[in-house]
């Protein structure tokens, strides 16, 4: 018998009475509960979200700005309740915390007591960001309260969006004021730079002045200098004149003392006189003679210095073994006679160096004697003269003492005065570097005052002055920039059309798992009897595809007249769906035909599989990646992203890639059921007493 023929009989045994009729029904129904009546359970849940009770408490006691009234809580309570979002109900804050907690209200919105302030202080010189408080209670429901966020996200957008436009609003107001101070700063500058100029022009001439004055203070100090170091020559001297004058006035006092005695007697004195003149001729001409032997004494005396040290380095050496008394004596001679060439070559040095000196004295003893003789013709007056002589000589002494004191002062006042016309001069090149910085930096301050005055007009030409039209445009385009312009492709109208591609193919491997559990895997006649494995495998297949082919039928049209499922390419959604249901089938007979009982525990393991890699509901990227690595080996990940292609649209790439899966999956499950169908013809104790039964 061939394997229709099978498969015909198979189904016929349900219609042999009503209870296995009724489990027919029931298998064709069966998808719908998991499908079509889920779906329907959550179609379009935002579109009843106005039956949902939320608490909304507005403790806002508003705020006052620029003399106008703000009252946002006021405002957004108004807005919410006219958008109707949620069923909205204001009440206390005692009475929203309890409805809360006890479930009547699933969240609270409060806005606090100063929100408006808050919001208000984005245009003061303190802002603040105000707080919308909103509570929720996952025991209740989660879901809620993820909804919540997005319709408070618009909330707050709306919020911030109005006092964002109180805020812009007061900045334009004040471009006007902006650009009218901007252009009396502008006129400001201007004058600046002129002054700016004058004093550029003055700065140029105090360093041209002070480069002078430095000059000068150096051409003084080198004055000063000079007249301080004569000033020093000048006060040593006067030093030694009074030094000199006081030695002659010591000297004129004792001589006087010494004189007066033979004063009193003339003619002792005119001998006397006449001695001195006689004896400095003779000295005279002695000190000629003296001065004109003294070179030859010198080289003389020398000579035998010389000869002496020979002789006793010749004669004392230590390889002369000399006598040792004799060569004490021959070192005192050749020591006396060193020092005698030295004391020799000293007083021919000193005549030698002072031959000018040495004529003076002769000068000065010709002139002793003439003065002398003088004295010995004078001597009978001499006395008086004497006493004149004294008082003079005195009385320079007292004056060149007193010009010594007033020299010393005048040194150290000098010397003062030429530290200070130092410091003054250096402080001066200090001035004429720091007037040339000040030129310089008058220079760019000319220059900066002028870009300052030509940025200022050309500033206060650029800064806007907008009247209430223009200020209302561009505060309304400031406080929200951004605009979401929303163009979703292929968008799906509704939460039940975006979740369809997930829960059809769930209800369709339900459907294909409840008919194995009322249809045999494999026909026990045609195992008994021996047929083809593959007979074997087909006969049991056939009939589920044959249900499965019905369940999507039924399942679909009550999506689409039902619920008004709309699909992209319905008539390909169909004849993939069957193609689906055909891969289950084929899947779940496998199970069911190789582990027998334990085949309907992994049956639901395999769907639980699916349903956590397929990614049905959030990105598969988004799970652990346990479910990502499975994702590519499991059928429905293929059936999920196909039926999305059909329903919404797009590419239908994936749908020709998912078919060719699907039917590998198809192809492969039959396979291995003609294998287990095999293995099968062959009875063993186990199969006649299993150890579980389900």
């Amino acid at each position: 018998m061939r394997s229709p023929k099978l498969a015909a009989l198979e189904l016929k045994r349900f219609g042999r009475g009503k209870l296995p009729r009724a489990a027919l029904v029931a298998l064709l129904l069966l998808p719908l509960l998991y499908g079509a009546l889920y779906l329907w359970s959550f179609w379009d849940p935002y579109k009843r979200l106005d039956q949902v009770p939320v608490a909304i408490v507005n403790a806002d006691k508003g705020a006052t700005v620029g003399g106008e009234h703000l009252d946002v809580g006021g405002d957004i309570t108004r807005n919410l309740r006219e958008r109707k979002t949620f069923d909205w109900r204001v009440v206390s804050a005692d009475e929203a915390a309890k409805g809360l907690e006890d479930g009547k209200y699933f969240l609270s919105l409060t806005m606090p007591a100063d929100f408006s302030e808050k919001i208000a202080s984005s245009s003061g010189a303190d802002p603040t960001t105000g707080a919308l408080q909103v509570r929720t209670n996952d025991a209740n429901n989660y879901i809620v309260g993820s909804i919540s966020r997005t319709v408070f996200s618009e909330v707050r957008s709306a919020a911030s969006t109005k006092a964002s436009r109180k805020f812009l609003d007061k900045i334009f107001v004040s471009f006007s004021d902006l650009h009218d101070k901007t252009a009396e700063a502008a006129d400001g500058a201007d004058k600046l730079k002129d002054g700016a100029g004058k004093a550029q022009q003055g700065a140029k001439d105090l360093a041209d002045g002070l480069d002078t004055a430095k000059e000068k203070s150096g051409e003084l100090t080198g004055g000063l200098n000079k007249l301080n170091e004569a000033a020093g020559k000048l006060e040593t001297g006067s030093r030694q004149v009074a030094e000199g004058t006081q030695k002659v006035a010591d000297l004129a006092n004792g001589a006087a003392d010494k004189a007066r005695p033979f004063v009193k007697d003339p003619k002792n004195l005119a001998d006397t006189a006449k001695l001195v003149g006689d004896t400095a001729h003779v000295v005279n001409l002695h000190l000629a003679k003296f001065a004109e032997k003294a070179p030859a004494a010198a080289a003389l005396t020398r000579k035998v210095a010389d000869r002496t040290d020979s002789f006793y380095t010749k004669y004392c050496s230590a390889s002369a073994q000399p006598a040792p008394a004799f060569c004490a004596d021959a070192k005192t001679a050749r020591d006396d006679a060193a020092q005698a060439a030295l004391l020799s070559g000293d007083v021919n040095t000193v005549l030698g160096n002072s031959k000018g000196d040495l004529t003076k004295l002769q000068g000065q003893l010709t002139d002793l004697e003439n003065k002398a003789r003088e004295l010995a013709d004078k001597a009978p007056g001499l006395a008086g003269d004497l006493n004149a002589a004294l008082a003079k000589a005195n009385a320079l002494n007292d004056g060149a003492h007193q010009v010594a004191d007033g020299m010393v002062k005048l040194h150290a006042g000098i010397g003062t005065a030429a530290g200070g016309s130092g410091k003054l001069g250096e402080g001066v090149g200090k001035l004429g570097d720091g007037a040339e910085q000040l030129g310089g930096g008058m220079v760019k301050l000319v220059d900066g005052t002028g870009e300052l005055a030509g940025g200022l007009h050309d500033g206060a030409g650029k800064i806007p002055d907008y009247d209430q039209r223009q200020r209302d445009a561009r505060t309304q385009v400031m406080a929200d920039p951004v605009q979401l312009a929303s163009d979703p492709l292929h968008k799906a109208p509704n939460y039940g059309t975006g979740f369809a591609p997930y829960f059809i193919p769930l209800s369709l491997w339900v459907g294909a798992m409840v008919a194995y559990m009322l249809i045999a895997p494999m026909n026990k006649r045609a195992l008994a009897a021996g047929a083809s494995s593959w007979r074997i495998a087909f006969a049991g297949w056939l009939p589920v595809v044959g249900l499965g082919a019905a369940q999507v039928g039924a399942l679909m049209s009550v999506l689409h007249w039902g619920l008004g499922l709309q699909m992209a390419h319905p008539a390909l959604t169909i004849g993939f769906l069957v193609l689906v249901t055909a891969c289950f089938a084929a899947i779940i007979q496998w199970l069911n035909a190789k582990f027998g009982a334990a085949g309907r525990i992994l049956v639901l393991a395999v769907l639980m599989l699916q349903l956590t890699s397929a990614g049905g509901t959030y990105p598969v990227q988004t799970s652990p990646g346990f479910f990502n690595a499975i994702h590519p080996y499991l059928p429905m990940s293929y059936i999920v992203a196909s039926l999305r292609r059909l329903i919404t649209g797009g590419d239908l790439t994936p749908v020709w890639q998912g078919g060719l899966v699907l039917l590998a999956f198809t192809a492969g499950a039959l396979a291995l059921t003609a294998l287990a169908a095999r293995g099968k013809q062959v009875w063993t104790m186990d199969r006649l007493h299993p150890e579980l039964s389900l």
